[in-house]
């Protein structure tokens, strides 16, 4: 198997480098990191969401080069199929591609109003209108996966899916979301997943911050 390549930025901000890492991490391949320094421009413009096109994470692995996280996640299922990153069923994947991509190019307000910050603990956050209909219905999507594949995770085992979502539920515990009782059983399921936690241990460790995203506004 070639030895791969990861560039990331910060662990306690980048929620795309947390998805890419991730799906690598699932996937089972050794991978380096290239941490690309949360001041650098590009990477600063990916973190406060100021970039149109979204270059990090990057994978490069033997003569491949993949950016944007679900090209990855599509391209580390094909050379790991037993990693289960999709699922088998082909209804289920085409299930579990959909709320990926939901994810992909949705949710703008939550991403603005909530943040990525690992470390931070905002305790009775105000949420903004906005922000609350993309809660309502990331709940309504871990409900629906939930009721109908029966847990643990949305499509059963750890998959994409849980890793495009991961984020999600770290934001979840800064800002002190209330969930319904289903949800919050699953985001606590996600934290406490091994390979999150490694990263949560990590990004804990992280003592660069950035100034705008440790304001309480």
């Amino acid at each position: 198997m070639p030895r791969a390549t990861l560039t990331i930025s910060s662990k306690n901000y980048s929620s795309w480098s947390f998805r890419g890492w991730l799906m690598c991490k699932l996937a089972g391949i050794k991978f380096d990191e290239v941490l690309v320094a949360h001041d650098n421009v590009d990477a600063r413009a990916e973190i406060l969401l100021l970039s149109p096109s979204i270059l990090v994470p990057c994978l490069n692995y033997g003569k491949s080069k993949v950016w944007d996280t679900l090209a990855i996640g599509e391209f580390l299922n094909e050379i790991a199929p037993k990693a289960g990153l999709l699922p088998k069923d082909q209804a289920m994947r085409a299930h579990c591609r959909s709320i990926c991509g939901e994810m992909h190019s949705g949710f703008v307000s939550l991403r603005s109003a909530l943040p990525m910050n690992i470390r931070g603990r905002f305790k009775n956050f105000k949420i903004w209108s906005k922000a609350k209909s993309d809660i309502e219905r990331i709940e309504a999507i871990w409900r629906e996966c939930l009721e109908a594949h029966g847990g643990p995770f949305l499509f059963g085992a750890f998959s994409m899916a849980d890793a495009m979502y991961a984020p999600v539920a770290t934001r979840f515990q800064t800002y002190d979301v209330k969930l319904d009782p289903a949800c919050a059983a699953y985001c606590e399921r996600v934290l406490a997943h091994p390979h999150v936690l490694e990263w949560i241990a990590e990004a804990s460790a992280e003592k660069e911050e950035i100034e705008e995203l440790e304001v309480e506004f």
